[in-house]
């Protein structure tokens, strides 16, 4: 019973942040669950892609309805095409990678360094990218290739794509914070259901009790609802501050789990 509680929990708070920042959540989710032992790292990658693909469908879904989506449709729509073929990739990826070891735990040990090096490259992004130039990418070409790095990325990981999408739009589409969580959004959307299709397709699904990925599901859309509403009221520059805050705790989580499953 409190396992279920504090994987709501955590599923409702990380998607809140998530939905701020346009990092999906699972960035969080997939460490933090990592870290409480309270799953194999199997069934954590599928859960956290369940609850993100949950709040970034939600999202997108609901700001198209409202008319408020602001992505740049041709843009948004190559890098969705190379993130939906990159999930399955970084799905491949991970199972033949947890096959290829004597220990199945030393997965988590590698998701742990990835995602330690990756986020920590994101960071320094963000704190020197007033200082560093940006583009404004048209290539189509270049667009599927930035999303098929992205959803390896995302799918391998089983965070849904991250702070790794913010800076990637920023980088080469010199998009603004806001506008990059909104686009952000929309790829993981894309990526999440093709690594999950995937998964079922094959029949190498974990089977958690379906009250944890229902609740957690419901979690991620309660949490967009909550982060959607905060991100509307808040400054760029406050957006900005929490993307970095959280990239410094994921950091401190992934070395905790380097050392767990090593």
């Amino acid at each position: 019973m409190l396992n279920g509680i504090i994987i709501l929990a955590v599923s409702f708070l990380a998607s809140v942040a998530g939905a701020i920042c346009g990092i999906g959540g699972g960035i969080i989710i997939k460490p933090v669950l990592d870290s409480l032992g309270i799953m194999n790292v199997d069934t954590v990658s599928f859960l956290s892609g369940c609850t993100v693909m949950s709040m970034s469908g939600y999202s997108v879904i609901s700001a198209a309805c409202r008319g408020e989506l602001k992505v740049r449709l041709k843009t948004g729509a190559m890098v969705s095409a190379g993130a939906a073929a990159g999930g399955i990739l970084g799905r491949v990826l991970f199972h033949l990678l947890r096959e290829g070891l004597q220990n199945p735990d030393y997965i988590g040990s590698i998701q742990a360094i990835c995602l330690f090096w990756l986020t920590a490259a994101m960071l320094l992004y963000s704190k020197n990218k007033q200082k560093i130039k940006t583009w404004h990418i048209s290539n189509s070409l270049i667009s599927i290739a930035a999303g098929l790095l992205l959803g390896v990325i995302s799918s391998f990981l089983g965070i849904g794509g991250g702070p790794f999408n913010l800076v990637l739009l920023s980088f080469l589409f010199s998009m603004g914070i806001k506008e990059a969580a909104q686009n952000s959004l929309f790829i993981i959307f894309f990526a999440q259901i093709s690594s999950i299709l995937l998964t079922l397709t094959e029949g190498t699904a974990p089977t958690p009790p379906l009250s944890i990925l229902g609740g957690m599901a419901l979690a991620g859309i309660a949490g967009a609802i909550l982060g959607r509403r905060l991100n509307a009221k808040i400054k760029d520059e406050t957006v900005d501050q929490l993307f970095q805050g959280l990239n410094l705790v994921i950091l401190v989580i992934c070395m905790y789990n380097f050392g767990k499953y090593f």
